[in-house]
């Protein structure tokens, strides 16, 4: 039943990638080729900042790198993140721009890989990456509307949603659109992995750089294809308000649903960026076979494929408040077993768990914040949250890679953070549910 849910949730998503008729349709392409860049940018970096050098010359390096990740966030958010809500249209040159930039920046790369001009480039990129992201996080209402104004344009209700008595709900079908886009991007990395890693072993780094910046030509072509909708009798509602702006400055969003989300959301992150960094480390440290990577990285990916499916699935009878709270709870179990047995397969085991995790909490994140904020203040707000998910990231990174620790310990500690927020989360929730 589950093999077959996930085999409906992969056909839906490449069923939607190549009906280019359709502006979700559009964007599904979009983000392939852009994770798909993306994943050749990271292989690249992987091969000359991390696998090419000692673990005591790469900690250095690696820590530096953690640090650039954050950085392009100081940008997104107070700047780009009001350009993105500035006007709904310009969405779209905004997604191209991201393309474009990385084509030319990957050229760069290429040329200075070795030097330290790699990192101010690099940063760029990061910026670049961050900017489709929260773009995309933007888009998805849009997209929505965009298709279902086709269906039903006359009927729409005063937030701007088109009304509609056939088909699942608005919030069900925003879980389901971040779905499949994660689902698309994930397979869009994996595929495009394979010729990298070939590429980097075969030839170097700079390859897998210029087969990046040819992948990032075709991402800038198809954003020109991307279609926004706004309803015809709404154009006065299009952007903020310079008061309305002024007051998602200062307090990006006041929904305390929208805000625990985010608490449980960011720690799923932490624990990623933790065991990614413990994992690899360990590994190097103990001098284990390079194939342990390899598990780890496919179990990984099946999990966040199981955790997609289980998104669309679980969405019909839970709500996002509910599939966040299961992710942590999972993360919670999975880290205390791994810790429990100590052992690399079960690392492996926990890879899969919290990719599972992973690919429920942000989809369903991303749905709650689309359906609870208002679409012409979304790129500002999904900026900010941004910055406090890398945060997050980076932090849970950083302590492994400065933090020489056993698998069992890294994995207590991975535990007792999943716990502690599961229970602050439910804490919170259930003073919210009383006042409203």
């Amino acid at each position: 039943m589950g093999r077959r849910g996930l085999r409906t949730l992969a056909a839906a998503a490449i069923e939607d990638l190549f009906d280019q008729e359709t502006a979700f349709g559009r964007l599904a392409l979009v983000q392939v080729a852009m994770l798909a860049g993306d994943t050749l940018v990271t292989i690249s970096l992987a091969g000359s900042l991390f696998f090419s050098i000692t673990p005591q010359a790469a900690e250095g390096k690696v820590l530096l790198y953690l640090l650039l990740t954050v950085a392009p966030f100081a940008v997104v958010s107070p700047l780009l993140g009001p350009a993105i809500d500035a006007n709904r249209r310009a969405r779209r040159f905004i997604v191209f721009a991201s393309a474009a930039g990385r084509v030319v920046l990957c050229i760069l790369m290429a040329m200075s890989l070795h030097s330290l001009w790699l990192f101010p480039e690099a940063f760029c990129v990061l910026v670049l990456s961050k900017l489709y992201l929260v773009t995309r996080g933007a888009l998805v209402p849009e997209m929505a509307v965009a298709d279902q104004l086709k269906v039903n344009a006359e009927r729409v209700d005063d937030a701007g949603w088109p009304v509609t008595d056939e088909g699942p709900d608005v919030a069900e079908g925003f879980a389901g659109f971040n779905a499949q886009l994660t689902l698309l991007g994930t397979l869009a990395g994996f595929l495009i992995s394979l010729p990298g890693i070939g590429l980097l072993k075969a030839f170097n780094a700079e390859t897998v750089l210029v087969f990046a910046s040819l992948v990032f030509i075709g991402a800038a072509v198809c954003s020109l294809r991307l279609r926004i909708s706004v309803p015809s009798d709404r154009h006065d509602d299009d952007q903020l308000s310079d008061e309305e702006a002024a007051a998602f400055d200062q307090r990006p969003f006041e929904d305390r649903e929208v805000i625990l989300g985010l608490t449980a959301s960011a720690t799923v992150r932490l624990s990623a960026g933790f065991l990614t960094f413990l994992i690899a480390f360990g590994l190097r440290r103990g001098h284990s076979a390079l194939g342990w990577y390899g598990f780890a990285f496919a179990a990984s990916g099946v999990g966040a494929l199981l955790g997609l499916y289980l998104v669309r699935r679980l969405r019909r009878r839970l709500s996002e408040q509910w599939l966040l709270a299961a992710a942590l709870a999972l993360l919670c179990v999975g880290a205390a077993g791994a810790a429990y047995l100590g052992t690399i397969i079960a690392q492996v085991g926990l890879a899969f768990v919290a990719g599972v995790a992973g690919a429920i909490s942000q989809p369903s994140f991303d749905a709650l914040t689309q359906r609870r904020v208002p679409p012409r203040a979304q790129g500002r707000v999904f900026a900010r949250f941004a910055v406090r998910q890398q945060l997050a990231w980076v932090l849970g990174a950083l302590i492994p890679v400065a933090i020489a620790m056993p698998f069992a310990v890294g994995d207590s500690i991975l535990a007792v953070i999943a716990a502690v927020c599961l229970g602050g989360y439910t804490v919170g929730r259930l003073v919210v549910t009383r006042a409203a």
